[in-house]
């Protein structure tokens, strides 16, 4: 059986202390009750910036202005794969609040292991300590 293949874009907000907003999956949701990076489905006709740039005004209320692309891989779930696109939002305006009703927090780094962050979600959090060494010694 092949596996429908959902392209996802991924959005890394970092906080003045080093810390990344994660938000609760909403009941109704695949994988409802884990933690995850911001974002969502990339639409056919969209470029993962575009539905980057869209999913974090319709899940956020921000409005991205700059954001650069950290990585690109693909999770296999048991009856899906996904092609996670995640970018580190450099500049954006607005302030996030869970618009979909949604619980959002913001975590420093080391801690991301323990909130119970989906397993897809993972490599991106090795991502980060490459990109921000300086982000483990904040206290």
């Amino acid at each position: 059986m092949n596996k429908p293949l959902i392209n996802v874009a991924a959005g890394i907000l970092i906080d003045d202390f080093s810390q990344v907003l994660i938000a609760e999956r909403p009941a109704g949701r695949h994988q409802v009750g884990w933690w995850e990076f911001p974002g969502g489905k990339i639409n056919a006709a969209e470029s993962s910036y575009e539905g980057l740039v869209r999913e974090l005004d319709e899940e956020l209320g921000i409005t991205v202005h700059t954001a650069r692309e950290l990585l690109t891989y693909i999770h296999e779930y048991p009856e899906r794969l996904v092609r996670l696109h995640v970018f580190v939002v450099e500049n954006y305006s607005g302030r996030p609040t869970g618009v979909e009703g949604q619980a959002l927090r913001w975590e420093p780094v080391r801690a991301l292991m323990e909130v119970g962050l989906l397993p897809a979600d993972l490599p991106i959090v090795d991502a980060l300590y490459k990109l921000r060494p300086d982000i483990t010694a904040i206290r």
